[in-house]
């Protein structure tokens, strides 16, 4: 059954096959569509952006998506082999399709070994069946006997696949805003006076570093999130990019301008419904995964939340 966060899905599903996630065209562009307004949680996966720059200026693409790695490695410091090191393998080869679990080639043995051959364990002909497992690495080639064929790599998850499941388990939501002036305290700001915008409490959930891993399909996965940059849309027409969770406004700083993020409207607010312009805040994450003797990174955009600001010009008299 799948609950509403698209990544929401089990490990046991996954390593089943039951799971159909995206095609790999849509690795390059990870957004969330849609967030829930009351907690800024992603609630649907769709496509995404990229990299720091100035307040305003959104500088690169920052760290490319990556893709999905392999679903066969080889790893054999279980067995005490550390030449070659761990690393994705083909998954299919003259000698049979790739186990992660067996960390060898797998092959049904045809003919099968005579009953007395000691391959079977104690189990009769036909109870289960003896199989080939071939070690390129090592030039291992043994006999082993199982109840079921053994699990087939090539047809598991991906590393990024159960990357995204430890992402599920981060709980990443969108920042809690900081801005001043805001129309929800009661605040008015002033056309050409300066708005500075900044990440409220930042934590590991909204703003990272957040770490989790996960495992399925005989391969386990660690990833670590971290907020790339922040895309302020103002409510009347521009956008801020931050690449800083910003710095709080305070009293004593006056009409100073923010030092890292911050916005000058030119224009004020009547014309707005409530006379209030609604600045969205939209958080891109950059997500570092390893494990499968591999590494790579996800992009993923699109946790927004929303806050109102109201605008007014300054009036002068003269006598």
């Amino acid at each position: 059954m799948r609950r509403l966060l698209t990544l929401a899905v089990t490990i046991a599903a996954l390593a089943s096959g039951l799971v159909a996630f995206m095609a790999s065209p849509a690795y390059a562009d990870t957004v969330c569509s849609r967030t829930d307004p009351a907690t800024g949680l992603c609630l649907i996966w769709v496509e995404v952006p990229g990299t720091p720059g100035e307040p305003g200026d959104p500088g690169d693409d920052g760290p490319k998506d990556t893709g999905s790695g392999q679903a066969c490695y080889w790893d054999g410091t279980s067995q005490g082999i550390t030449d070659p090191p761990p690393g994705p393998v083909p998954c299919t080869s003259e000698y049979g399709y790739w186990s992660n679990s067996y960390h060898c080639y797998i092959q049904l043995l045809d003919p099968q070994p005579a009953a007395d051959d000691p391959a079977w364990q104690g189990h009769e002909p036909g109870d289960g069946a003896v199989y080939q497992c071939y070690q390129p690495q090592s030039e291992l080639l043994i006999h082993i006997w199982s109840a079921d064929p053994p699990p087939n790599s090539g047809s598991g998850p991906t590393p990024r696949e159960v990357a995204q499941l430890a992402v599920e388990d981060m709980e990443l939501t969108a920042i809690n805003i900081g801005i001043a002036p805001r129309a929800e305290d009661g605040s008015i700001g002033l056309v050409g006076m300066p708005v500075w915008m900044w990440a409220a409490d930042p934590d590991s959930h909204t703003w990272g570093p957040n770490t989790a891993s996960a495992s399925a399909g005989g391969i386990t996965v660690t990833a670590t999130a971290r907020v790339h940059q922040i895309t302020w849309d103002m409510g009347d027409g521009t956008t801020v990019t931050c690449t800083s969770a910003g710095t709080p406004y305070k009293a004593a700083f006056g009409n100073a301008k923010s030092p890292d993020c911050g916005h000058v409207y030119t224009t004020s607010s009547a014309s707005e419904p409530e006379d209030r312009f609604t600045v969205t805040a939209t958080s891109d994450w950059v997500i570092e995964w390893e494990g499968a003797g591999q590494t790579g990174t996800i992009r993923l955009n699109g946790l927004v939340r929303e806050a109102q600001i109201a605008v007014g010009e300054a009036q002068v008299l003269v006598q």
